[in-house]
């Protein structure tokens, strides 16, 4: 028996010891690849030596002779900290995740093979202008020279991640950085999807007034009735509408309906600041990543200083200020894209229709290389509409007849993009005459320019607008017949049919992704916008004041108050408040009344620490499962988050949209108030499976947390809780401090898409403006910097965005000389 003992005692400690020392060595490899901010490194390709002083939030202020060298180091800061997350976007771009990821990507590569977005850069490289051809060159050197220091130094190639994902790190390339902005656009992109669903939807929903209560027209001057999907494309009936298409692989790069791009911005001039210059704020939405996709710098070019949020393998501040100007960007909505029905033929389906008659497509070949499997050959095929999709993505399989495929055009597959000169050039403008003549180089994606300097302010849409014929029979909304010459895209209209909004005289101008225009087609820009909601709130909180100033504009920034709560809680709750006997305790009944009573006295403040904001958003979210699931069947799980304006339209029964309230399979006629009375109950069982029954000590925080979440390695257990960073925030939907929630089960109210970058902008003192992340700057989870700004950002507060050196330095946490070789 002593003998098994020590045995045991043995075994403990030699398990123990091992343990011990296979974490200590996971740990050293990890942290070699943490990047010494205070040392000298020779580097070849600089034209002179380079200081890159890092203050105490880790962002890198570029000291440099010329502005070559000032974008050389930029490369080098950037690949100093986030190396993993840009070779995962290159990669993305180029369609070659599979090669680390094996099976699980296959899907991702072949759409981003189909759509040849990487090819597409390469072509566009050529057409940059002198200077951001040299800025991309240098760039990409820096990039290089960091490269080559990781494997001179053994410095742990990198990041943790590629000893997990291990694989040689490509030298970077000018076209990788053009590929950069492909895929945002294409992680902006969203017409297509709702093309799609409107489609699907009308198939399903005959009367054209449901289908406008479901997918309404902003409000204003609406357009004229639309034929029935199924009269447009013969074939796309009942047969296809539930046809389920395969599930959103692993990093797929195209955003679920409803995610696909949001951001506020809003600029007033002198006659409306307090301090008689310029104001600006803004803050970019996008989905929320650990690290996030924003990454803070300020470099020194011959105009003066920048500073502001970059994305990694961009040579380009996408939205900041320098000494001379300011600029944010939002989420135009502007409809750059078009599915096209192509008709096969059915003697050659190598053949499609055209208006001259059958053409052969545009074939080639791809490879795709898979990790731990053969590897795939892809046939790629283009009509004279753009890529061929299959269709098992995006839905496309439900509304395309047999005997059909469907083309995607869209303003990002041009050859000729010279949006990266556009960015590069916008550093250097001297006022917003000269940023809005510069920003004619925008092509995809398409945004609201907001910039102001001392003395001006402006907005404008930039990008690309698709000319559509006038008789186009869908007039984009749907998928429209590829060989009906009305409804081909004609080119692009001229810069100048692009809305401009400069000095208006109310002194203010500002987007939340909200209508913008209303112009009759085919100048209107969009039917579908991002946001009906924020933009009331923001008219209340701008006119609400004379004049405002810097922290008036960050109070706006961040708002929480649900102007969609206060107008439909009186709506909905018309019947069922103070109504009926008290009820006793513990039944659904004085559940109901409890809950009921907590939202009478509720001011619509979506705060983390109150109950209220959960009980309404399962109210609101169960209420609209009620409404349409009897209707639309399957298709109601397209619908995942909350439609205000079909809520309204139901319950002010605007053209007969009450008619949603009646259960179709049920003999009784259920009225609005029997609705809101069930979906109540819905949520309240909800709640108390989920949080308990005490429901004034529910926290919206606990269920709105914020996911900043490991693109790769946030699913892996135990790893998981050092990667990912959680918190608890206010906010939702339809705030101006949005935070929108995935609508997916279990956790529907996560905040899964949001502000992750935010700058406020004061020209009557510049350097008292100020900027903050989600997360941090370091990609590096051992890194300090990797959620510093987080505990900053969910509290509402900043740090100073300064151009003045001597700040910098004295507050730097390092010192890297980058010195010629």
């Amino acid at each position: 028996m002593a003998l098994i003992f020590r045995a045991l005692v043995w075994l403990t400690t030699a398990a123990l010891v091992i343990g011990v020392v296979a974490a200590v060595s996971i740990y050293y490899l990890a942290s070699r690849s943490l990047p010494d901010y205070d040392k000298v490194i020779p580097v070849s390709g600089l034209t002179a030596d380079v200081e890159i002083v890092r203050d105490n939030s880790g962002v890198p202020h570029i000291f440099p002779a010329s502005d070559r060298d000032a974008f050389f180091a930029l490369g080098y800061a950037h690949a100093q900290d986030r190396l993993w997350q840009m070779t995962l976007m290159r990669r993305t771009a180029q369609g070659r995740l599979s090669e680390l990821f094996g099976s699980r990507t296959v899907e991702n590569d072949k759409l981003l093979r189909r759509l040849d977005l990487y090819p597409l850069a390469v072509q566009s490289v050529d057409v940059q202008d002198a200077r951001t051809r040299d800025a991309l060159d240098a760039y990409a050197a820096g990039v290089n020279a960091r490269i080559t220091e990781i494997n001179r130094d053994s410095l742990g190639r990198g990041a943790p991640e590629f000893f997990m994902f291990n694989a040689p790190i490509a030298p970077w390339q000018p076209a990788d950085s053009l590929a950069m902005i492909k895929l945002m656009a294409l992680q902006l992109s969203g017409h297509l999807s709702e093309e799609v669903l409107r489609a699907r939807t009308s198939l399903l929903l005959p009367d054209e007034n449901r289908l406008a209560d479901l997918l309404p027209d902003i409000p204003g001057q609406g357009v004229a009735a639309l034929p029935e999907y199924a009269a447009l494309v013969p074939g796309a009936d009942a047969a296809t509408r539930f046809a389920q298409a395969d599930p959103d692989p692993m990093l797929w790069p195209v955003p679920r309906r409803g995610l696909a791009g949001a951001s506020n911005a809003w600029a007033a001039d002198a006659s409306r600041s307090a301090t008689g210059s310029t104001l600006m704020a803004n803050d970019p939405h996008l989905g929320f990543t650990a690290p996030a996709i924003w990454y803070l710098a300020r470099i020194d070019l011959s105009v003066g200083g920048v500073i502001g949020a970059t994305i990694p393998g961009i040579p380009a501040i996408m939205a900041g200020r320098s000494e001379n100007i300011a600029w944010g960007v939002t989420s135009s909505y502007l409809d750059d894209q078009d599915v096209f029905i192509e008709e096969l033929n059915s003697d050659n389906p190598e053949q499609y229709r055209t208006p001259d008659g059958f053409k052969e497509f545009i074939t080639r070949r791809s490879i795709i290389e898979i990790k731990d499997a053969p590897p795939v050959t892809l046939t790629l095929r283009w009509s004279d509409n753009g890529p061929i999709l299959p269709g098992t993505r995006f839905d496309l399989g439900t509304i395309t007849p047999p005997g059909h495929v469907t083309a995607l055009s869209w303003t990002a597959l041009s050859p000729r993009d010279t949006s990266m000169t556009a960015a590069v050039n916008l550093m250097y403008a001297g006022s917003v005459e000269e940023a809005l003549d510069i920003s004619k180089g925008y092509v995809a994606p398409s945004q609201n320019l907001t910039v102001i300097d001392a003395d001006s302010i402006a907005m404008k849409v930039i990008g690309a607008l698709p000319r559509r014929d006038d008789s186009h029979q869908s007039q984009g909304r749907l998928p429209s017949l590829g060989w009906r010459p009305e409804n081909r895209w004609q080119g692009m209209f001229p810069d100048d049919s692009n809305p401009v909004f400069l000095n208006p005289t109310g002194g203010i101008v500002g987007n939340t992704n909200n209508k913008s225009v209303d112009r009759p087609f085919p100048l209107h820009l969009s039917f579908d916008w991002g946001d009906s909601q924020r933009v009331m709130r923001w008219q209340g909180l701008m006119q609400g004041r004379e004049v405002h100033t810097r922290d008036s504009f960050v109070e706006a920034q961040l708002d929480t108050v649900s102007i969609t709560a206060r107008a439909l809680l009186p709506l909905i709750g018309a019947d069922l408040w103070f109504t009926g006997e008290a009820a006793p305790e513990g039944t659904p009944e004085r559940l109901r009344q409890r809950a009921l009573d907590l939202l009478a006295n509720w001011n619509g403040e979506m705060n983390e620490h109150l109950p209220e904001p959960l009980i309404y958003s399962a109210w609101l979210r169960a209420l609209q499962e009620r409404l349409i699931r009897d209707d639309l069947g399957p298709l109601a799980s397209e619908f995942t988050h909350v439609e205000p304006l079909f809520i309204e339209r139901v319950y002010r029964d605007v053209d007969g949209a009450s008619a949603w309230c009646d259960i179709i399979r049920s003999a009784a006629v259920e009225s609005c108030s029997d609705i809101a009375r069930l979906a109540l109950d819905d949520a309240l069982v909800w709640i108390s499976e989920t949080y308990g029954t005490a429901l004034e000590s529910l926290r919206w925080g606990d269920a709105h947390q914020a996911t900043h979440d490991h693109a790769v390695l946030g699913d892996v257990p135990i790893l998981r809780y050092f990667v990912n960073i959680r918190q608890s925030t206010s906010g939702g939907d339809h705030t101006l401090m949005r935070g929108r929630v995935s609508g997916e089960d279990p956790n529907p109210f996560h905040n899964v898409h949001g502000a992750g970058y935010r700058g406020v902008y004061d020209f009557a003192d510049p350097d008292s403006s100020v900027f903050i992340l989600s997360t941090g700057q370091s990609g590096h989870f051992l890194s300090r910097h990797y959620d510093d700004m987080g505990i900053l950002w969910r509290r509402g507060e900043y740090i100073p965005m300064s151009l003045d050196a001597d700040l910098a330095r004295a507050a730097s946490v390092g010192i890297t000389r980058l010195v010629r070789e």
